[in-house]
């Protein structure tokens, strides 16, 4: 049976310039290409969730304007439900503008639409929510959103899959309602630091991406391990919102938790693979492929 994912969340047009170099202040510099590329942590998401095989509703805003019609029509071309989208007249669609130089990026994210992303929009898609298998989460629309979502799931006994991304100080109770939590290693760090709650109670909840190492998640206080995949790498964006794509798909078909976690691991590093951070997104087919042919290791106990 395709699980149903509903991912609620952010869409931008990520706007990429790459160059040689940056340019000081005041100063302009020849750029080498530019591209348009759909994005936003919620669409990367859902892209990745639809990809592997899950039937995936998108609630979120754009504006209405040419980037937000073409990232809807992208959306659906991906086979992603789009009638709880909103399109908001008189306000932009969010934008990241990205500079690659230097082998490293910039970026400055002018949210625009994902600030409307309200409660109000969560309760109009109570039922949406509730017939859902899981609940994808991330942190580029408002916080109080978010914890509101994380709440009707909860009170109706769907799964709550939360990316701390980008990070900022999360409720108790929104930790309370979440089922699965996934930061990197700076988030979890973050994390940690600001939770007043039992430590214990909170790791159990956590998948710990580390890049190209893996990942870390506890079982019954162990810590354990899954290794990461040796893949060529281009391009590393959206990794961390493949990995949450994946994840939230395999445990709504009820994988454990072990196996969930090590699919998810696969589809993050094939999606390193090409560029741009949808465009490298992997099927089912290919991520069973990975995993059949690849470097799968042994899930370990660490030390």
């Amino acid at each position: 049976m395709q699980p149903k994912i509903t991912v609620i969340g952010s869409i931008n047009m990520d706007l990429v310039t790459e160059a040689n170099r940056r340019p000081e202040a005041g100063e302009t510099v020849l750029g080498k290409q530019f591209s348009t590329i759909p994005g936003g942590k919620g669409a990367n998401q859902a892209v990745a969730a639809a990809r592997i095989g899950g039937k995936v509703t998108m609630i979120g805003c754009v504006g209405e304007d040419p980037f937000g019609k073409e990232l809807l029509d992208h959306l659906e071309a991906e086979g992603i439900i789009i009638d709880n989208m909103e399109s908001v007249p008189g306000v932009k669609t969010g934008i990241a503008a990205i500079t690659l130089a230097e082998e490293d990026n910039s970026i400055v994210v002018v949210p625009g639409a994902n600030n409307l992303v309200t409660e109000r929009m969560i309760l109009q898609n109570e039922e949406v929510i509730a017939n859902s298998d899981a609940v994808l989460l991330q942190l580029e629309i408002p916080l109080s959103t978010v914890v509101n979502a994380a709440a009707i799931a909860y009170q109706h006994g769907v799964r709550v899959i939360l990316n701390p991304a980008p990070f900022q100080k999360l409720p108790d109770k929104l930790i309370d309602f979440a089922d699965v939590i996934t930061p990197n290693e700076h988030e979890y760090e973050e994390l940690i630091k600001d939770y007043s709650g039992d430590l214990n109670k909170l790791k159990e909840k956590l998948v710990i991406t580390k890049g190209g190492e893996g990942i870390v998640y506890y079982e019954k206080g162990t810590e354990i391990h899954v290794p990461g995949h040796q893949v060529e790498v281009v391009d590393t964006t959206g990794a961390g919102d493949s990995f949450n794509g994946g994840l939230a798909v395999q445990l709504a078909k009820g994988a454990s938790f072990a196996d969930s976690c090590h699919y998810a691991s696969a589809v993050g590093a094939l999606s390193v693979t090409k560029f741009g951070a949808q465009s490298g997104m992997p099927t089912d087919k290919e991520v069973n492929g990975l995993l059949k042919n690849g470097n799968k290791e042994k899930i370990e106990p660490l030390d």
